[in-house]
């Protein structure tokens, strides 16, 4: 069994000499499935915290325990998406009476596409202090095995994860596809075989697929989009684990044509009408000429909906 009781002293030798204030909230970032991922500061903070406010206690607590660091139950506040704005004022209470807070949710980074935004909120409208313990991110580790170069102006936007109603997803996926800029995304596996078929008229561009980060099945591909739902299809443990897709930047110049192109890509969605309606109102382009074409694409075997 792996023992980390050589990181303990570490993060003691390395991170004791640092200030912590009292009355603070430390933001602490957590593996994402590789427990070695974890930072000396992360391990002192959390050693030192007088409260853990986490996403959840029981998960938090055996997380803790991993690294050895144990804590009554007294000091774990469960503070969740469900109940983040009411959980937040019990900890900005405990701050007030100079208790250190470290919030910490199930894995990754707080507050990106977990809990922790309205926390984060709370404690800066009760001007007290919020110190950033920066770690593990799926988001960065994702990005860096993309191959975008940000150093010669490539550049990204996090769209996270996309609506689960279908016709709400192409109509997100129709304005990320006039993005031209990588987008950012993150899915479930029970969402991802829908995910990959929504994302099919994307066509030829590219799409790098990060799976199981820093878990024993990790998984990095980088495919063309409609591709995406057939390699899934070839391996049923494809679509094990948790995502991260990186859509990388249109290498196609914008043209007049792009209220078509948003076209196809809800027509492969939603029927006619929707996909017609839904492209006026994110182009602006003329409800007749596309109704039209719609009509056409539809006749020369263009994409349909089941």
């Amino acid at each position: 069994m792996t023992t980390y009781a050589s990181a303990l002293v570490a993060a003691q030798d390395a991170a004791a000499s640092q200030h912590y204030p009292k009355g603070a909230l430390y933001l602490v970032a957590t593996p994402i499935g590789n427990l070695a991922d974890i930072s000396l500061r992360a391990l002192h903070v959390l050693r030192l915290a007088d409260t853990i406010a986490c996403e959840d206690t029981r998960h938090t607590q055996s997380l803790l325990r991993a690294y050895g660091i144990e804590k009554p139950a007294a000091q774990l506040v469960a503070l969740h998406q469900h109940n983040e704005s009411e959980a937040a004022l019990q900890v900005v209470a405990r701050m007030g009476q100079g208790q250190r807070v470290a919030y910490v949710s199930d894995a990754g980074t707080p507050a990106i596409s977990d809990p922790g935004a309205r926390l984060v909120a709370a404690v800066a409208a009760a001007a007290l202090v919020v110190v950033p313990i920066p770690g593990p991110s799926s988001v960065t580790a994702a990005l860096s095995v993309a191959g975008l170069d940000m150093a010669q102006g490539d550049s990204f936007v996090f769209a996270g994860f996309l609506p689960t109603r279908s016709m709400e997803r192409a109509a997100r996926i129709a304005a990320l596809a006039k993005e031209p800029r990588a987008v950012v995304l993150l899915e479930a596996p029970h969402r991802i075989d829908a995910l990959a078929l929504a994302l099919a008229p994307l066509a030829a561009r590219r799409l790098t697929v990060a799976r199981e980060l820093t878990k024993q099945f990790e998984q990095v591909t980088t495919l063309a989009a409609t591709d995406f739902a057939g390699w899934l299809a070839a391996d049923a443990n494809r679509s094990r684990g948790e995502f991260v897709l990186v859509i990388h930047p249109d290498a196609t110049p914008r043209e007049e044509g792009d209220a078509l192109r948003v076209l196809q890509l809800l027509l492969a969605e939603l029927p006619l009408k929707s996909a017609v309606k839904l492209a006026v109102e994110i182009t602006g382009a003329p409800r007749n000429q596309l109704y039209e074409a719609a009509l056409a694409l539809r006749a020369n075997g263009g994409p349909t909906t089941r």
